[in-house]
This record gives structure tokens, sequence and C-alpha cells, in this order.
């Protein structure tokens, strides 16, 4: 009968015992890394909500600010022209200032700047106004005659135009290339046998004549 002598015990025992430590290492290990996984997830998580929430504040005050600066532009100042020439009404945001000129025996009887904040000077042909408005003693066919290169060379575009409070006067849009100098947009109205024109020098500033300007502009025909 042949027996096990005590080395051979030891060295039977001696495989599971390894296998057991290795076991214990590997599910120390992946303890480790599952710890240290989770708490690299829920910091990068906390930084990302972290970021949204403020990116979630800063586009909130942006939207809010936008729309303070919409409401203290009313209620509107006003602007109304000599009863001769029609009565030109030109409601403006509060929150912008006005140069006008009136000079009845001339042949622009009324010439009107405006400006957010304050005018800037209107002898320098640099400065460009959010508004201008001018009467001018000058048939309308004439007027859009001025235009004509620059329809010509498609550097403006040009549609037909009524005013939401004069509906019975059909004017005309034009926008683009303004003047030689100058994008933005114009509404050109013929006013008795004269002619009215509209116009922003920056299209920074279409915004406020399509929402704040035309809608309320009138004038007697």
């Amino acid at each position: 009968m042949s027996k096990l002598n005590s080395s051979g015990a030891v060295n039977i025992l001696l495989v599971p015992l390894i296998l057991v430590v290795i076991l214990l290492f590997g599910a120390a290990g992946f303890g480790i890394w599952a710890f240290t996984s989770r708490a690299d997830y829920k910091n990068n998580s906390d930084k990302k909500a972290a970021a949204a929430a403020q990116e979630a504040r800063q586009a909130q005050e942006v939207t809010d600010a936008a729309k303070y600066a919409e409401e203290i532009k009313q209620p509107y100042d006003s602007y109304i022209g000599p009863a001769a020439f029609g009565n030109i009404t030109v409601n403006y945001p509060k929150t912008w200032s006005a140069y006008v000129v009136e000079n009845e025996r001339g042949n622009t009887p009324v010439s009107a700047y405006f400006q957010p904040k304050t005018v800037p000077s209107v002898a320098d042909p640099d400065n460009t106004f959010a508004l201008r408005v001018e009467l001018v003693q000058t048939t309308y066919q004439s007027v859009l005659d001025q235009f004509k290169a620059r329809l010509d060379k498609g550097v403006a575009t040009i549609q037909p135009y009524t005013l939401a409070k004069v509906p019975s006067v059909v004017g005309s849009r034009i926008e683009g290339q303004i003047t030689e100098r100058k994008q933005g947009t114009m509404v050109v109205l013929p006013l008795r046998n004269m002619t009215l024109k509209i116009w922003t020098e920056s299209n920074d500033f279409k915004g406020d004549l399509d929402t704040h300007i035309l809608p309320n502009l009138s004038f007697v025909p």
C-alpha cells in the first residue's frame, strides 16, 4: 500500500490556498476599481450637473435681459410732424432720443434722427442711426429711380409695402445697400405730391423697425 508523505500533502493543500489568495486579491482589486470608477462617475456627474445648471442660469439671464430691454422701450415717445405735411406720427422707444429739423419752406420739410440714448452728430456722414425719417419735396417715382442702379446690380431688393395704420397708401420696401455706404431697410411712401422715407442705417435695428416703428407709424394722406 502506497503512502502519501508529508511533502505531497502540503503540495495538494498549497494549490487551493494559492487559488483562494488569487481570488481574494482579484475581488479586492475589482472592488477598488469599482469604487474608484463610481467615485469618478459621481464626481464627473456632479461637475456636469453643475455646468449644466450654470449654462441654464446664464441662458435664462440672457433671455431675461433681452425681455427687459424690450419692455423698457414702452410706452413710446412720439414725434408728430406739421399738419401741413400730413401730421406724420412716429412712435419710437422711450429709451431713444430724437433730433428733428422742420423746414416748411425747404426741399426737406421734415428730417428726423433717432438713436438709443443720445443722438450723435448729424453732420458726420460716418455716423449711423437706428432710425431716420425724411419727408422730401420729390415725387415718389423720382425717389425710387435713385435706387435703380443698386437694384440692377442686385445689392438691394424691392417689394410693395403698406403701413398697418395707412393701408390705402402703397409704397415700397427696399432692403440691402440703401445708400452708397450703408446697409439697412428703407420704406418709401407717397404722401400727396411728396415722398416719405423711413429707414434704418444698420441691420442691427431692423427688429426695432419692424416691431416698434412701422406698425405704429401713421400720417394723413
